[in-house]
């Protein structure tokens, strides 16, 4: 089935803090050709980590055999169970500069290791700056892929418990990330000043 079961789902995009036992990263996307003012849908589905192989590179490699049209524009979404490590962030942010008729949007259900002395902060940063959009999923974003990547049974997405409060939190870390270094130092000044 090109659609993943709700379990699946439901298990490996759930935002939890703490995801224990979450080793695998699910990558669901849509490309779609920007003709004009129209778009016209080329593909959707999910992918998952294979052969040691992290999804975001597969999903290069996949990517990469369309041999695109340097002249039309595509745009390229994702939602995926984790943020990508600093090597893939790397690698997309390579893959962006080779196609600029193309971007890319990623929506992230976790942040994968992103602590203050880990490098995957900087390699989400570079991925910025290379023209990638990049954010949290909020409820919206859930709802959009239970309806289009879920086996739902045409049963109506229900968020968890905890879902919107998590959202909030992970896109403050986000955005603290993705702030240039300069106004991050600033802040700390400011705090130190201010006895925080």
């Amino acid at each position: 089935s090109i659609l993943m079961q709700r379990k699946l789902f439901l298990y490996n995009f759930r935002n939890l803090r703490k995801a224990k036992g979450r080793r695998e990263t699910y990558l669901c996307y849509v490309v779609k050709r920007r003709d004009s003012a129209t778009s016209c849908s080329l593909d959707f589905g999910y992918l998952r980590n294979r052969w040691g192989c992290h999804v975001e590179v597969l999903f290069l490699r996949y990517i990469a055999a369309w041999d695109l049209d340097p002249g039309r524009c595509y745009r390229i979404t994702w939602f995926s169970s984790w943020s990508p490590c600093y090597d893939c962030a790397q690698h997309i942010a390579n893959f962006l500069r080779s196609y600029p008729n193309l971007t890319l949007r990623i929506f992230m259900a976790r942040l994968y290791f992103c602590e203050d002395r880990k490098a995957e902060p900087e390699g989400l940063r570079r991925l910025h700056k290379a023209g990638a959009q990049i954010a949290i999923m909020t409820f919206k974003d859930y709802f959009y892929c239970w309806n289009t990547f879920v086996e739902n049974r045409e049963q109506t997405f229900k968020g968890w418990e905890g879902l919107h409060e998590n959202s909030v939190h992970l896109a403050r870390k986000l955005r603290r990330i993705l702030l240039p270094l300069y106004e991050v130092d600033d802040l700390r000044d400011a705090f130190k000043i201010l006895g925080l």
